[in-house]
């Protein structure tokens, strides 16, 4: 007999919908952008983020670029944003020669500490950007004031966050702009992907240029201009419609898909926390006035060692567990383009390499949710 398959650490959500539609893309012949099934996804997606208008972008790197175009950063802008990220947030903006500013994070729910930012802001600074870590909510009320009080751009990184909310508003509907992932390790998912969520209806029109490689086709597809031209900057940021046919069917199922996952969500916390209070293994930190999406369930082990330890004795058992960011102001290219705000950042160092995820994902079995349960149970802390 063999060995049993290991439980990976994640499994895409595919059905038969979404097979449906993208053959219909196929057999449609209209393969390129902005095609029926495009339009079908963004009017899926805009109510979820609050009802702005949004935009299929090819990844949500992409979506984080064009915000760093729509800012028209010049070089030595100071952006800030948290060192624990993945690096498309800091990268987006170093790409247009502005300086990452890197804060640390809460020790408690990971994102960005928000009595952090005042003491990063200088005369440079142009934004803020938010990450809402396994999409529970920065403290927007405070970011937001903080912003209105030196002027600056908030930006949310929503791509743990879509159907997370803060107060009861959605995520994805604070910034200016928000950006959505829908990589093939999120919720929801077309593989690679990601949306533009635009919150100031000023600056939809430049958006869609941008999109299109810097040029008013879209006015020339409408009849609105005769010809399209090269009018501003931009690239090639419009995903195939057969990625958005994809798209379309998860968003169709998006309650059956989020249903699962917080299943699954839910019996982790419920059936791990005697085991986590009896080791001093930390669960996730969800406040009361925020709603996650269930998009990670992650352990805060006491040391590294612990953390090196149980994935070990996670994968001895069968199961994929993995560690997530390391800290950005520490990289070689962090120290290279970025600065770290004053006081560094101890805390994403320290939870950096604690930190473990368990497997979480739609079509994650009872037996399998159990054999995961069982797997951490019987690890002991050092």
């Amino acid at each position: 007999m063999g060995s049993p398959q290991m439980i990976p650490f994640n499994r895409p959500y595919v059905s038969e919908l979404d097979r449906t539609y993208i053959a219909a893309a196929l057999d449609s012949g209209l393969l390129t952008g902005d095609g029926p099934f495009t339009e079908r996804a963004s009017s899926l997606l805009s109510p979820l983020v609050g009802g702005a208008t949004c935009q299929l972008i090819t990844s949500c790197t992409h979506a984080l670029e064009m915000t760093a175009i729509l800012l028209d950063l010049e070089l030595g802008d100071e952006v800030i944003l948290p060192s624990f990220t993945f690096v498309s947030t800091a990268n987006a903006y170093a790409l247009r020669g502005a300086v990452p500013v890197f804060v640390d994070c809460r020790p408690d729910t990971l994102n960005l500490d928000e009595t952090l930012i005042e003491s990063a802001i200088t005369s440079r600074t142009r934004a803020i950007v938010v990450v809402h870590y396994a999409g529970v909510a920065c403290e927007m009320d405070e970011i937001l004031e903080i912003a209105e009080r030196h002027d600056l751009v908030v930006i949310e990184d929503n791509a743990h966050g879509l159907t997370g909310t803060y107060r009861g508003r959605p995520l994805g509907s604070f910034g200016t702009f928000a950006t959505q992932s829908f990589h093939a390790t999120k919720n929801i998912q077309c593989g690679e992907g990601g949306a533009l969520v635009i919150n100031d209806e000023t600056a939809v029109a430049r958006c869609e240029i941008l999109r299109e490689k810097g040029t008013n086709r879209s006015q020339f597809f409408r009849g609105q201009v005769d010809k399209y031209r090269w009018v501003d900057l931009g690239s090639s940021y419009l995903p195939s419609d057969i990625l958005a046919a994809h798209l379309t069917a998860q968003l169709e199922q998006i309650g059956t898909i989020q249903a699962s996952r917080h299943r699954v969500w839910n019996r982790y916390n419920e059936e791990l926390r005697a085991w986590a209070e009896q080791h001093s293994v930390r669960l996730p930190v969800v406040p009361e006035h925020t709603e996650h999406p269930a998009h990670l369930f992650q352990l805060m082990m006491p040391s590294a060692e612990d953390r090196t330890a149980l994935l070990d004795h996670l994968s001895e058992r069968g199961v994929m567990g993995t560690f997530h960011y390391v800290p950005l102001d520490t990289s070689p290219a962090g120290l290279r383009y970025g600065r770290t705000a004053e006081g560094g950042c101890p805390v994403t160092e320290d939870v950096s390499v604690r930190l473990l995820r368990l497997p979480l994902f739609a079509d994650l079995t009872h037996d399998e949710v159990g054999t995961v349960v069982d797997a951490v149970t019987s690890f002991v802390p050092r």
